[in-house]
Formats: C-alpha cells, sequence, structure tokens
C-alpha cells in the first residue's frame, strides 16, 4: 500500500505519478538524513513517512524545475525541528570554545604522527564510513543537522540555508562549530 492510500487517496493521477517520479530516486538520501536526524531507525522511518505525506499534500506548491531533493528535506527538518525537538527535555551542549581550530591536527602532531605527509589526513586514513557518520551522529541536534546536509548529503551552505531556514552566516557558524567537534570525536575514534 502506497502512503497516499492512507490518506483516501486511492486514484492514480499524473500529479500522484509525477511525485513517485522524482520521490523514488531520492527516497535513500532522505532516510539517510532522517537516521542521522532522529538516530533511530523508527523515529527515521515515521519521520520519512510524515515529511513524504506532508510534501505530497503540498506538491501542487513545488515549483517545477527546482531542486525537489532540497525541496523535500527542507520539509523533512522542518517537521523534525518541530516535532522532535519539542519531545527533547534538554538540548544536547557541547563545549566548543576550548577546542582549538586545528585540534585534530595538533594532537595527531603530538602523538608524533607528523612524519610523512598531513597528521590529520594520517589520522582520518584510519578512520572508516560508519566511525565518521558515528562521529556526525554523536552531535548536537542544530550541528549534526547542518553537518549531515554538508558533509553527508553535500549540500552548499546556500541550499542548507533554505532547508534550515536560516541565514547562510548561520549555517557557516554552525558547521565551523561542527568542525571542530567533529575534529576531537575524529580524534578519539581513531586513538580508540
Amino acid at each position: 500500500m502506497e502512503f497516499w492510500e492512507k490518506d483516501g487517496m486511492n486514484e492514480t493521477s499524473a500529479r500522484q505519478k509525477e511525485f513517485e517520479a522524482l520521490l523514488r530516486p531520492i527516497m535513500k538520501t532522505v532516510y539517510s538524513a532522517a537516521l542521522h536526524y532522529t538516530r533511530n531507525p523508527e523515529d527515521a522511518s515515521d519521520l520519512v513517512q510524515e515529511a513524504t505525506l506532508q510534501a505530497f499534500r503540498a506538491f501542487d506548491s513545488f515549483q517545477r524545475g527546482t531542486n525537489f531533493r532540497a525541496w523535500l528535506l527542507r520539509i523533512l527538518t522542518n517537521l523534525f525541528l518541530n516535532k522532535y525537538r519539542k519531545q527533547q527535555r534538554e538540548p544536547d551542549t557541547a563545549n566548543i570554545e576550548d577546542l582549538p581550530e586545528s585540534y585534530l591536527y595538533h594532537q595527531a602532531h603530538r602523538a608524533g604522527l607528523h612524519q610523512g605527509g598531513d597528521p590529520a589526513e594520517i589520522v582520518l586514513e584510519k578512520l572508516d564510513t560508519e566511525k565518521v557518520t558515528a562521529a556526525i551522529d554523536a552531535l548536537p541536534e542544530e550541528f549534526r543537522i547542518v553537518a549531515t546536509l554538508y558533509f553527508v548529503e553535500e549540500f552548499s551552505y546556500q541550499d542548507i540555508a533554505e532547508i534550515v531556514d536560516c541565514p547562510v552566516g548561520t549555517v557557516r557558524s554552525r558547521l565551523h562549530r561542527s568542525r571542530k567537534l567533529l575534529q576531537k570525536a575524529l580524534w578519539e575514534q581513531a586513538m580508540g
């Protein structure tokens, strides 16, 4: 059963077919983003279903020829922020002011990993995709969302600003802080 059948829309229409054609190739990306946001497969599935249903209902407002993936991820992100953020009692906190700009580089250099190349690159070579993903998933929510959209989904600053509905400067600031937190987490993953 397709998701709109649950909403009482059994008829096959050109609108429905167009929506499915745009949705099908990006479903893995949308689920991946939801999983990064929620950190839970069941919650991610629920979030994707809600976002997809909301997107289908609002499909007439989608401007043909624009980026459907970005449009849907904005809906997904807004749903997450509105629904799941309210469920949390206290936001994650992290003290990033104490971390130097190039934490990973300094730590690798201190550990004697500076011979034969960039110390940060040597550390990163020790990590697999799962460890990097785990480090992103461990970020506080406001940093995890922009880090996921930038590092995993490879959106531009401008696209991320549109998706999360904030100024580009805020995206840059959050990514800057995300990088600092990621450097520390990746160092711990590589040396652990």
